[in-house]
């Protein structure tokens, strides 16, 4: 394995290039390429494969320049521009200005309140690309993704305050599951639209409040997500696992009330994706420990092979998960990565 440091080296010589590339990409894909960068260096990518993936990932998305200005925000008129892709350069110098006047925890901490309503920016990839900026602890990253968050923030039904139905995140989607004008909407190709479209149905609209958060709630939403995607292997179903890795980053900079009102409206998207999702039940416990106890490989072979990969979601969904076992220690998301990498066949027939 090639030193972390000479690793790291090829990393920062990347990621010195990425402000100049697009958040996005045709139809408004999110650019991922910032961020799987950091998680394919983080699970041991040589530089060579760093710049293999980079140079693929550009040509078959066919990145484009990141756009110029348009007119100077202020603390007072930056708000003007949320949810306006086009604004997202000026956003951009913005937060710029903020990050070097506060510093990154500060102006999370300043901030994060404001756009947490609209975590489900670019499917959560806005999400995505703050908490990999907190990763490394980087300005800059912080204050491209804190742009990219206000540019395409993602205003689902607000919550009302009336009282939690439940502190169990799976029966809030098996509830969201029985709005019967859910069922049969059109899909889209790209994730944000189908939760907003979800969000649009007037009986969606209770969904926010339903579930009482918690000082346990992130935890129950793991495991959720990691059933969900042990059974299904559904790409929105892997976002749920990564989302949740991208908030808990997150987490030690903001306050507790952000926090939870992040956790809400997260998972009131997720509960937006049971369509997408194909409105899946949860397995059983039974089926759950079976799997768990499949054997795979240890996490420096799973990563080895991730790291060979041209998917961005491999990369991702590897390094995450094997963070997320660090806090959660389940070996289910050894086994759901091995099995998205198609080192096992379905377990669950």
């Amino acid at each position: 394995m090639v030193p972390q440091e000479k690793a790291s080296e090829g990393l920062d010589t990347l990621l010195a290039g990425m402000p100049e590339w697009g958040s996005e990409f045709s139809r408004t894909f999110a650019n991922h390429a910032p961020m799987v960068l950091v998680a394919l260096d983080r699970i041991g990518g040589a530089p060579s494969q760093l710049r293999r993936f980079f140079n693929h990932y550009r040509d078959a998305k066919q990145l484009l320049p990141f756009a110029q200005p348009l007119e100077r925000l202020n603390g007072k008129s930056w708000k003007t521009a949320i949810g306006i892709r086009e604004r997202e350069p000026d956003l951009r110098v913005f937060f710029a200005g903020e990050v070097t006047r506060l510093g990154i925890h500060e102006v999370l901490k300043l901030y994060l309140p404001d756009l947490a309503d609209g975590i489900a920016a670019s499917a959560f990839h806005a999400l995505m690309r703050t908490a990999y900026g907190v990763l490394r602890a980087d300005g800059t990253d912080v204050a491209i993704a804190l742009a990219y968050w206000a540019a395409t923030y993602l205003r689902l039904p607000a919550a009302e305050g009336t009282p939690p139905i439940t502190r169990d995140p799976a029966e809030v989607l098996a509830l969201t599951a029985a709005i019967e004008p859910l069922h049969g909407m059109t899909l889209h190709d790209l994730l944000w639209q189908n939760m907003r479209d979800a969000g649009n149905v007037p009986a969606f609209a209770p969904v926010v409040d339903w579930l009482d958060i918690g000082p346990d709630t992130m935890e129950k939403m793991a495991a959720t997500a990691l059933s969900i995607f042990a059974a299904t292997q559904h790409f929105a179903a892997l976002h749920i696992i990564t989302g949740l890795h991208w908030i808990r980053l997150l987490a030690p900079h903001c306050s507790e009330a952000t926090l939870h009102r992040m956790l809400r409206v997260f998972w009131q998207g997720i509960a937006a994706l049971m369509g997408e999702l194909g409105f899946p039940e949860m397995p059983d416990r039974a089926a759950i420990d079976r799997w768990r106890h499949i054997q795979v490989p240890d996490w420096p072979g799973l990563h080895a092979i991730a790291a060979q990969s041209y998917d961005e979601h491999d990369i991702s969904l590897a390094f995450s998960a094997s963070e997320e076992m660090k806090v959660y220690g389940d070996p289910l998301y050894r086994v759901v990565v091995a099995r998205r990498l198609g080192l096992i066949g379905d377990y669950t027939k």
